[in-house]
Formats: structure tokens, C-alpha cells, sequence
């Protein structure tokens, strides 16, 4: 099974990175592919070029095994929507479950993605919760596709939903991009390397 994880990534943290691991050994997953995206449909333009993203991605992420950083929206023109993104992804790779991990508010907003039904066409949809949590939107549309053995996911190509807690840190880039303008230490909250990145680039100055 592969794992796939999009997002502007601006910058990465360690938020981002520990739920790579850990779902990576929960679902032991052959590869987890980060995709950075270059134009988000759905929130404000990135404070930071899709360049710079990606080098702080290849940074962050040059330690972790069995992590690829895929550029396919970074080289797409227009805007980053998920369902092509998983389009192209099921054409490499045909025969193997692809899962698709969003955190709770994403999948929240799920219906208001573009062409949302057909996510499901292409890959299952894993939402990270936190530990306890088993809250989700009532919706016949989940009830249907929903599954609740992490095992039935590799049964499939696609077209499932699964629910997996995980450790969540209570971290967001937008708060480390405001710790930076107010010149405040966001050590600890991401990788030094990206970190020092950030400093050398006179990234996020301005909140």
C-alpha cells in the first residue's frame, strides 16, 4: 500500500512528520509520497514560493525511509486539486491501494473539494484522529463506504473510508510563521535544518 500525504507544507513541522512515521508502521505502508502543492484551492496562497516549500520538504524529510517527495503538482499548471492529483498517482500505479490521509478538519470539509465523490474512484481515504476521538459528520454517503478493520484497506484499490487515531501534536505552520514575524524561538516545533533554512531565506518575517 502506498500513503499520501498533500499540502502546502509552509513550512513542514514536526507535526507533519510524525504522522508520517507513524501511520507509515500502523498500516505498513511500502512508500509514503509528500506532495507539496503549488496552488491550493481551498486557502490563502503560501507565504512561501512552491521552490523554497520543496527544499524545506527535501530537508525535513531526507531522514525518513520509505518517504518520497513528489513534485506532480508543483509541475502542474492550475489550480493543485486532489482528484487529479490521485488521477495520475492511479496510473502509475495501478494495482496497489492507495491511501489518501487527511486530518479531521480537512475531512470535514470534504464536500466542499472538487469533484470529492470521485476521491473515492481512485484511493481509499484514511482520517487521522486523536486518540478516543470517535467523532465524525453523520452522512449516509459514509456509512456506505466506511470500514473498520485497517486490514480491509489492502482488500481494495480504493473506494473506503477508515478512521485511525494517531498522536496529533498541537502544531500548525501558521503558528510557527507568526512566532517568526513576532521574533519569537520556534525551535522544537520543527527540524533545525528547516529552521536555519527559514533564517537564512528571511522567510516569514511579516506575520
Amino acid at each position: 500500500m502506498i500513503g499520501i500525504f498533500g499540502g502546502t507544507f509552509d513550512p513542514v513541522h514536526y507535526g507533519h512528520l510524525r504522522a508520517v512515521i507513524e501511520v507509515g508502521e500502523i498500516f505498513g505502508l511500502e512508500q509514503v509520497r509528500l506532495i507539496p502543492n503549488k496552488t491550493p484551492p481551498h486557502r490563502l496562497e503560501p507565504s512561501a514560493s512552491a521552490s523554497m516549500r520543496l527544499e524545506m520538504l527535501q530537508l525535513a524529510a531526507c531522514t525518513l525511509s520509505n518517504v518520497v517527495i513528489d513534485t506532480r503538482e508543483l509541475d502542474r499548471e492550475g489550480p493543485s486539486y486532489m482528484v487529479d492529483t490521485l488521477s495520475s498517482l492511479r496510473g502509475d500505479f495501478p494495482e496497489r491501494p492507495l491511501l489518501l490521509f487527511v486530518g479531521s478538519d480537512a475531512f470535514n470539509g470534504l464536500t466542499t473539494w472538487h469533484r470529492w465523490r470521485e476521491l473515492f474512484d481512485h484511493a481509499h481515504i484514511v482520517v487521522m484522529t486523536r486518540p478516543g476521538s470517535s467523532a465524525r459528520p453523520e452522512n449516509d454517503f459514509w456509512d456506505v463506504l466506511q470500514v473498520f478493520e485497517a486490514g480491509d484497506l489492502a482488500r481494495y484499490k480504493a473506494g473506503k473510508l477508515f478512521f485511525q487515531p494517531i498522536t496529533q501534536l498541537d502544531i500548525s505552520a501558521s503558528a510557527i510563521r507568526k512566532m517568526i514575524a513576532e521574533k519569537r524561538d520556534p525551535r522544537f516545533l520543527l527540524p533545525d535544518a528547516v529552521l536555519d533554512y527559514i533564517h537564512s531565506h528571511h522567510l516569514y518575517q511579516n506575520a
